[in-house]
């Protein structure tokens, strides 16, 4: 059997693996942006009617899996696995909400590049025959990563420009095989990249080299090149990353500003909502990828899409310790078609 792999880290679906459904679940924020339509559920009760903020955000994946299934006519038993993670400690959020289903599961934490890293290990087992249906899910709440990483919403601490917006939102993605529809095509396992970026308020900065690091991979491994694709969308680099990887390619003599994109900055209006910077968040890739960028996949407006799902390797205790905040980035093509 010839190998999938290509280049130094890189990969090949030969099987195509499909994109059976997807949803999207969003906060009152989110609600308020120029994507709401694109949600599957809104709400502005951002406690989902729970006791807690990490209840809610449990409870968000657990909307996103049930709306997917829904859509594919499908049921907990069909799910061979599920791969999901968030920004939470030990991913409460993910176990928590799929405790009840009996799925599989497999635990996952990329911080914010997380839904991209579900969505090729997802693609990896239907395309290898372990599973027949996987699902690729992620989420994120506001006030859930407030409390744990930076102070109780009470404080009122002042926000940096640089300061990027937690999306409260979770989406899901279910993979399997079909002749029809938007699949998975190829993918790019990033590396972690750390150009000693300390401000935790600026992850922008500290994510952006992680995700030049890896389409420059994922151009070079494949023989492909920016023309190849009509939209190339990063997971939450926010205003002042996006700048920054659009630089660090002009530097090479790349003009990427006619395709790309990135979700942080898409989510939000940056100047009529007080977000600073743009979204960020396990939340903030996925709730786009599984609704705005999905829906003009299906519909045949995008034809080919690179999703570049980027994260911040830090944590409370690193930041406190004066560490640097490494970044990764992995990044999925996905070729679109009608449903």
């Amino acid at each position: 059997m010839g190998t999938l792999h290509r280049g130094r880290q890189s990969i090949v679906f030969d099987r195509r693996p499909a994109i059976l459904s997807a949803a999207a679940i969003g906060g009152k924020k989110e609600r308020e942006g120029p994507l709401a339509a694109y949600f599957d559920e809104t709400t502005a009760d951002t406690t989902f009617r729970q006791l807690s903020w990490e209840k809610a955000e449990s409870k968000m994946q657990a909307l996103a899996l049930e709306s997917a299934k829904r859509k594919a006519g499908l049921h907990d038993a069909d799910l061979d696995a599920l791969f999901s993670g968030d920004l939470l400690n030990q991913c409460i959020s993910s176990s928590f909400a799929v405790r009840d289903t009996g799925v599989p599961f497999f635990g996952l934490y990329g911080a914010c590049s997380t839904m991209a890293e579900a969505l090729i290990l997802s693609g990896m087992a239907v395309n290898g025959g372990y599973a027949r249906i996987a699902a690729a899910m992620s989420s994120s709440h506001f006030a859930s990563a407030e409390r744990q990483y930076r102070f109780p919403l009470g404080y009122g601490g002042q926000r940096t420009p640089t300061a990027q917006w937690t999306v409260t939102g979770a989406g899901c993605m279910l993979l399997g095989q079909r002749d029809r529809g938007p699949c998975l095509r190829c993918a790019t396992v990033g590396t972690v990249v750390d150009y000693g970026i300390k401000d935790a308020a600026n992850m922008g900065a500290a994510m952006a080299p992680a995700a030049y690091a890896t389409l420059r991979a994922h151009f070079d491994d494949l023989g492909r090149s920016p023309e190849d694709y009509d939209c190339i969308v990063t997971g939450d680099l926010g205003a002042v990353g996006k700048a920054i990887l659009l630089d660090l390619f002009r530097r090479d003599g790349v003009a990427l500003e006619a395709i790309y994109d990135d979700c942080g900055v898409m989510i939000f209006d940056l100047e009529r909502q007080d977000v600073h910077a743009g979204g960020s968040g396990c939340g903030c890739g996925s709730v786009v990828l599984c609704g705005y960028l999905l829906r003009k996949l299906q519909k045949g407006e995008l034809k080919n899409l690179l999703f570049c799902g980027t994260g911040a390797l830090l944590s409370p205790l690193t930041t406190q310790q004066g560490e640097s905040i490494p970044g990764v980035c992995h990044a999925v093509a996905i070729e679109g078609g009608r449903v």
